[in-house]
């Protein structure tokens, strides 16, 4: 979801690297950048200097282009000193793509959360050819249009295994109020939600860094979407609580290195515009469903801008969470709709 140009934040770099290049924005801490073929045209890595290794902070997708883009990398920014360890953020394919790649290939260690691993790994081993029927159905109880339905129906639904190297067995788990080790820096772990599962940011102990992620970002919202796998899920509710719980760590001088858009400094203020972001479309939502709609009818008042087919299916699932928080913290109901939609009114 985006919400503007937020006021009070500072962009200590206003351009980002080149692909391929880094930015060091701390001592022996490099920004990389990395494409990804969607409208979020890019993703974040970073590089943290460990002395005789690097440790890897998220990966990008695995495709012929990025693994192009990461031996350029390994033989220039990174010295052709070793990636020992890659640390995953959360299971989303843009930040575990080459995760695996790098363990087999490179003889790195993966240190990730349990959900993450567990999600990415079974979502790589579910390659599907068409979508299941289960994913219609929800594609259906959302009010997907007819036109956009029957198109999906008909063709390969996105699958990790596009795009995510095959992860072996085994990996290094790390849980709430831990602190790991990187980068000659000791850092707490504290988990996000809403946007991913036990998602993990990572604030250090020595200096003002925070790796924060999609879970904060600069200048846009990150996706939190109900899914077929989970169609009651509230994950509104769970991102809200995270914000609400890490809102209180955050230092005006916290230089914040995001998983997408740039690094920034004023975090009290963004975490405030990141719940109150939400709030406020909440409340905008209420009072449009005076009368009952579903998911789809509902992304003026959410997004107030148009969304074109390429964002179709993510406002689909962001629209749905937010309606969805709204029934099940009842302040709305929710009827079957004969065309089979869910469509919700206020209580």
């Amino acid at each position: 979801m985006a919400d503007g140009a937020p006021q009070g934040l500072r962009y200590p770099w206003p351009e980002p690297p080149e692909f391929g290049t880094a930015i060091e924005v701390a001592d022996g801490v490099l920004w990389f950048r990395l494409p990804l073929p969607m409208k979020l045209d890019h993703v974040n890595i970073y590089a943290l200097d460990d002395g005789d290794s690097w440790t890897v902070i998220d990966t990008g997708f695995d495709t012929g282009k990025t693994r192009k883009l990461w031996q350029q990398m390994l033989d220039g920014p990174l010295g052709g000193k070793p990636v020992g360890r890659v640390i995953v953020t959360h299971h989303h394919p843009d930040h575990i793509g080459l995760a695996g790649w790098f363990q087999t290939e490179h003889g790195a260690e993966l240190v990730t959360t349990r959900a993450a691993w567990l999600t990415a790994r079974m979502l790589t081993l579910d390659e599907q050819a068409t979508p299941l029927p289960e994913t219609l159905a929800f594609y259906r109880s959302l009010g997907m249009g007819p036109e956009i339905y029957e198109k999906r129906a008909a063709e390969r639904p996105f699958n990790f295994a596009d795009v995510v190297a095959p992860l072996p067995l085994g990996y290094t788990r790390i849980q709430q109020d831990q602190t790991i080790r990187i980068g000659g820096r000791t850092w707490d772990i504290h988990m996000g939600n809403g946007h991913a599962p036990e998602h993990a940011t990572f604030w250090s102990r020595d200096d003002n860094l925070v790796l924060a992620g999609d879970q904060i970002l600069s200048s846009i919202s990150p996706n939190v979407g109900v899914h077929a796998t989970e169609p009651m899920a509230d994950p509104i509710g769970e991102w809200l609580e995270a914000c609400e719980r890490l809102e209180p760590l955050a230092r005006p001088d916290h230089l914040v290195l995001g998983g997408h858009k740039l690094p920034f400094t004023g975090l009290p203020t963004r975490m405030r515009q990141l719940i109150d972001n939400h709030h406020g479309a909440l409340k905008r939502l209420l009072a449009y469903i005076d009368t009952p709609k579903s998911a789809t009818e509902c992304y003026a008042p959410l997004f107030k801008r148009k969304i074109g087919e390429a964002e179709y299916g993510l406002a689909m699932v962001e629209a749905f969470a937010h309606l969805s928080h709204l029934h099940q913290t009842g302040l709305a109901t929710r009827t079957r709709r004969d065309d089979g939609a869910w469509v919700f009114q206020q209580a």
